[in-house]
């Protein structure tokens, strides 16, 4: 015997405005946290186009996935997790690519230092914390994926310790040691500067 059409039509109704709660819902969660990641994925991938791609992945991945979140770590966190496997994926099928691209698509280093707020007022000032700017960009391209990973999480997005462990999936201490050694090469680089 069936269920008694009110019953239906309630449940029908009941399952439509929960998915409509669930999405206005994300919705929010996307609005708050897309400037993050995508800042995240152009620091990284230093394409915007394929920061943008990515980005928008990430969101419609999470949103796919938005009911199943558990809440076992914040939601900026599972959303950089989502952000840095789809950084993975990326890097994996397009390695080459992405190489050839990078020196015709790039951000420029010059606009990248924008991005960082700077306290200095003269020209040539600005000049040097450009320049500065410029090499350590530089030395981070030459570390190890991971290695980059950690430092962009940690000196760009300004995550602690704990937060890069949950979204890389990494102990605290694994975590600072790839940190400790990215900032060991990037000095290097600089040759001791920093």
């Amino acid at each position: 015997m069936g269920k008694p059409a009110a019953a239906t039509v309630l449940t029908e109704d009941a399952a439509r405005e929960a998915a409509a709660q669930q999405t206005a819902e994300f919705a929010e969660v996307a609005a708050r946290f897309r400037p993050q990641i995508f800042r995240f994925l152009l620091a990284s991938l230093r394409d915007p186009d394929a920061a943008e791609t990515l980005t928008q992945d990430c969101l419609l991945k999470a949103h796919r996935n938005w009911a199943s979140f558990r809440g076992e770590s914040s939601v900026m966190t599972w959303l950089l997790r989502i952000a840095i496997n789809l950084q993975k994926d990326h890097w994996r099928s397009r390695r080459l690519q992405f190489w050839k691209l990078t020196s015709t698509n790039s951000v420029d280093a010059d606009d990248a230092s924008q991005w960082l707020p700077s306290g200095e007022s003269s020209p040539e000032q600005q000049t040097v914390a450009k320049d500065q700017v410029r090499q350590v960009w530089k030395a981070v391209k030459g570390l190890s994926e991971r290695q980059r990973t950690v430092f962009m999480l940690r000196h760009v997005e300004e995550m602690e310790i704990h937060e890069i462990a949950g979204a890389i999936g990494l102990s605290e201490g694994t975590v600072k040691a790839h940190l400790s050694r990215a900032m060991v090469r990037v000095r290097a680089e600089l040759g001791g500067k920093r």
